[in-house]
């Protein structure tokens, strides 16, 4: 057995019986991330002293009898949380010196359960792109297929674990960060109810690091097994100490069902508003094939889905009214000029975009009441179903696209192009809503890339995708190494 894929439940077991030592595993990770990351450019930020430091300390720990549920264990994050004694930049040039002095609260969290951070993983600027390339720290490539993105933004914590550099990592979603990686690079993620896991001290440089109340933001887990997210879920969910109190303990609901065949599983391959590329279509077909195969009952229609037209419209909105909220002044004002020129008829992405940038108060009001009549149709729908499988974005990894231009940018499905941003309909139709969504692989393509969908579940039971992504991996395999 390669220890460094192993997985996280298999290397706990290994520790715990003694068959091989935190210091062990750490030196491993080390070896193999200074062996390959070179090409891969995953790890920007390597600790590896103060892992050495952590993982004797472990060890130690074990050998007086403790025992916790992360104790010894090798992981990655993001390079967005804060680190006491690293630097936190988001890939923002005039932030490469910015040291924060206290650990993200999930940092903390993951140490605290006895986790060894190897260090951090790659992002985009800002965190606002689909790759994970900086100036600060260069481009990270896909395992697969090193001339494609690994994605963004945990881009750089995806490529990690399809490496084997560390069997977790923590990571975060606000446009399918946790789950457009994970499918580009062939693990798994968890994109959680909106709320369930504190986020203070994932916030950009020089920003204070205070208790936030995100709009669509969250954190989650990623790994290489269905399993394990849940193993990294229970120790990051819960409030922050700092609004309720020292407990961070959270009693999710159980899974709505442990059988495969008691599942009621609604499968989408297509939307309205941007088709879905043949490779992705194949791998929802797989998922939907192996729930039937396992007895559950699949249903690729249901009038009780929300409007996805007007979902993907309002996310952008949403979305990108937050993106530009801190914009100066004087570009706020170019762009409400620019703005008052679009078409009213013109109801695309694009325009939903653009409009999204300008948002008055009210305006966002507007669109936060309609978001609560989509979740009221969503609470309506988990009436009848328990999950909903669909794509995570409309193609497999594509080539590096680092045109400054990001909304010039084209993204080429079926040898057809569409604008680059449109590809995060899907990723939104989770997000607005402030759903749970679990990204589990699906196989690979024709052309030999990873493609991954995501598992929707009712809010608040994220146990239910999660289960059923555990269900799907005896089902249907999961994840496979990248060629060496």
């Amino acid at each position: 057995m390669d220890s460094n894929l192993s997985t996280a439940e298999e290397l706990m077991a290994a520790l715990r019986a003694g068959d091989v030592t935190s210091v062990e595993l750490t030196d491993e990770a080390i070896a193999r991330i200074e062996r390959d990351d070179k090409e891969i450019n995953s790890v920007c930020v390597p600790d590896f002293d103060r892992a050495r430091e952590a993982a004797h300390a472990a060890d130690r720990a074990r050998a007086r009898g403790e025992d916790r549920p992360l104790l010894g264990l090798p992981m990655t994050v993001k390079e967005s949380y804060d680190v006491a004694g690293l630097p936190t930049t988001w890939g923002m040039p005039q932030h490469r010196d910015h040291m924060p002095a206290e650990d993200a609260v999930q940092v903390s969290r993951v140490k605290a359960a006895g986790a060894v951070v190897l260090g951090k993983t790659n992002v985009p600027l800002g965190l606002q792109d689909i790759q994970s390339f900086n100036e600060i720290y260069g481009t990270t490539n896909n395992p697969w297929d090193h001339t494609r993105t690994s994605g963004g933004s945990s881009g750089g914590s995806a490529a990690a674990l399809a490496a084997g550099f560390g069997a977790l990592s923590l990571g975060s979603d606000l446009a399918g960060s946790l789950r457009t990686p994970a499918s580009f690079c062939g693990v798994y993620s968890h994109k959680p109810t909106l709320g369930l896991a504190a986020i203070r001290g994932m916030v950009p440089p020089a920003t204070p690091a205070l208790p936030p109340e995100p709009d669509l933001a969250v954190v989650g887990p990623m790994a290489r097994s269905a399993r394990d997210l849940s193993l990294l879920l229970d120790v990051m969910a819960g409030p922050d100490p700092l609004t309720l109190g020292l407990s961070h303990t959270v009693a999710l609901p159980p899974a709505r069902h442990e059988r495969l065949s008691d599942f009621r599983v609604l499968v989408l391959d297509d939307h309205p508003l941007l088709p879905s590329g043949s490779a992705v279509r194949a791998g929802v077909r797989r998922v939907a094939d192996g729930l039937a195969e396992g007895g559950a009952r699949v249903e690729w229609h249901s009038p009780l889905l929300p409007d996805l037209t007007e979902a993907a419209t309002l996310y952008m909105h949403l979305l990108f009214s937050g993106s530009t909220a801190r914009f100066p002044l004087e570009t706020y004002e170019q762009l409400r000029a620019y703005v008052s020129e679009l078409s009213p008829d013109d109801h695309s992405l694009t325009a939903s975009r653009l409009r999204g940038m300008v948002f008055s108060h009210r305006d966002w009001m507007e669109a936060n009441a309609l978001r609560e009549a989509h979740r009221h149709g969503w609470r309506q729908l988990f009436a009848e179903f328990d999950a909903v499988v669909c794509p995570i974005t409309p193609t497999p990894a594509f080539p590096h696209d680092h045109d400054p231009d990001l909304l010039g940018r084209r993204i080429d499905i079926d040898g057809a192009e569409y604008p680059y941003f449109d590809q995060l309909a899907w990723a939104g139709m989770a997000t607005m809503p402030g759903l749970p969504a679990t990204a589990v692989p699906t196989g690979l393509s024709p052309a030999g890339l990873p493609v991954g969908v995501q598992l929707i579940g009712p809010m608040h039971e994220d146990r239910t995708p999660l289960r059923l992504a555990e269900l799907l991996e005896q089902q249907i395999g999961g994840f496979q190494a990248p060629p060496r």
